[in-house]
């Protein structure tokens, strides 16, 4: 991978024609072990709206793209009050237009829950309004619980929708590639925008198409990802114990490919940083708390720090809390930088894509600042 290439340098680890495999491998910026991007969820607070929650993913983005991060991913959620990002196509297009340079990306979108055209037509749209930055993360789970999955499938087979995920993911790919052999009964259909409008007659439409990533928090994402030869990112953020066998198993399963001539992993990471440690630790007990209540059928709005400080924790609710704050690098730039480092030496990841989570929007933005700032990066890419 590049090292500090410049405003916009990458080194892609092998591509495809129309650029499928382009901005994959991102540059490392100063003093840093990988890449660093972002990825975030438009986390809504109490007493917040969603439009405060989606002005903070704009001045996110900004700051993302000026200090050197690769790159920016929204992920999919559904029926949760406290994340506003259900729409991630939607989102994604508002942050191209503050942006010039960040690649911008789902992490993820969820497949079984959409059909494979509608999906290949958001993304070609979002890649003909900002060519060559657009990333495709694709998971298998429903992003939510069951009943609000079979809303959104149309069916209660939810199973069914995760065990075809290989052959959804074999169709998407057709249509963004617009190859379908002939005589099969989707060779007349054509993902618009895309690659047909450059092979119709006075077409100049470009070919390119966004990357793909396969996501997941198990070993099943890992092994497909690795016998494409597809670059793949890992939910440690809340899966941590899987991490490590589920990175081997990518690599052990990488099969090299137009895509990526050797194996590309990324991990989600929770971490904050805070000048003052305490201001930093009181921020993730309240991200915290409201993983608490999510994970026991309350889902609510981020609780404020002075909530979260006040409430009372039954001994088990005070484990579970113990043991998901142990996943989250918190506290000082100092002490948050030490945590990443000790995080890719023990997984060694190809990239680190850093979720902040908190309540208050200005701490989530000062904290990518921050993180940067540890390592050195560039106060403006494009200045430099």
């Amino acid at each position: 991978m590049a090292r500090d290439g410049g405003s916009g340098g990458s080194d892609t680890g092998g591509s495809s024609s129309g650029g499928a495999g382009d901005g994959i491998r991102g540059t490392v910026r100063g003093s840093a072990p990988v890449p660093l991007s972002v990825l975030d969820l438009a986390g809504v607070g109490a007493g917040l709206t969603a439009g405060d929650a989606l002005r903070n993913s704009v001045e996110i983005a900004r700051t993302a793209e000026a200090r050197g991060y690769h790159r920016m991913w929204v992920a999919e959620h559904h029926s949760m009050p406290g994340v506003a990002s259900s729409s991630p196509a939607v989102i994604l297009a508002h942050l191209a237009a503050f942006t010039r340079t960040l690649r911008l990306g789902s992490g993820g979108v969820m497949l079984p829950n959409h059909a494979p055209l509608v999906i290949a037509e958001q993304f070609g749209t979002l890649e003909a309004l900002a060519p060559g930055r657009i990333d495709l993360g694709l998971g298998r789970a429903p992003g939510t619980d069951g009943a609000t999955a079979a809303a959104l499938r149309r069916t209660e087979s939810l199973h069914e929708g995760a065990d075809e995920f290989p052959q959804q993911l074999a169709e998407l790919t057709r249509f963004l590639d617009d190859d379908f052999p002939g005589g099969h009964r989707y060779a007349r259909i054509h993902a618009v925008p895309g690659p047909v409008q450059g092979s119709t007659a006075g077409g100049v439409q470009s070919a390119a198409r966004p990357s793909i990533w396969l996501l997941g928090s198990s070993g099943f994402s890992a092994q497909l990802a690795g016998a494409l030869g597809l670059p793949f990112s890992f939910a440690h953020h809340f899966s941590a114990a899987n991490t490590v066998p589920a990175l081997a198993l990518y690599r052990e399963s990488f099969r090299p490919s137009a895509v990526l001539d050797r194996p590309y992993a990324s991990i989600g990471v929770a971490a904050l940083a805070a000048e003052d440690p305490e201001q930093a630790r009181r921020q993730v007990m309240a991200g915290a708390l409201g993983m608490l209540r999510l994970r026991t059928g309350r889902p609510g709005l981020i609780p404020t720090p002075e909530e979260a400080a006040a409430y009372p924790f039954s001994p088990m609710e005070r484990d579970f809390v113990d043991s998901w704050l142990a996943n989250i690098v918190h506290g000082d730039p100092e002490t948050v930088r030490t945590g990443l480092d000790e995080l890719v030496g023990r997984t060694g990841a190809d990239e680190l894509v850093i979720t902040a989570n908190a309540h208050t929007p200005a701490v989530r933005l000062r904290s990518y600042d921050l993180i940067a700032d540890a390592y050195g990066f560039p106060k403006d890419i494009a200045a430099g």
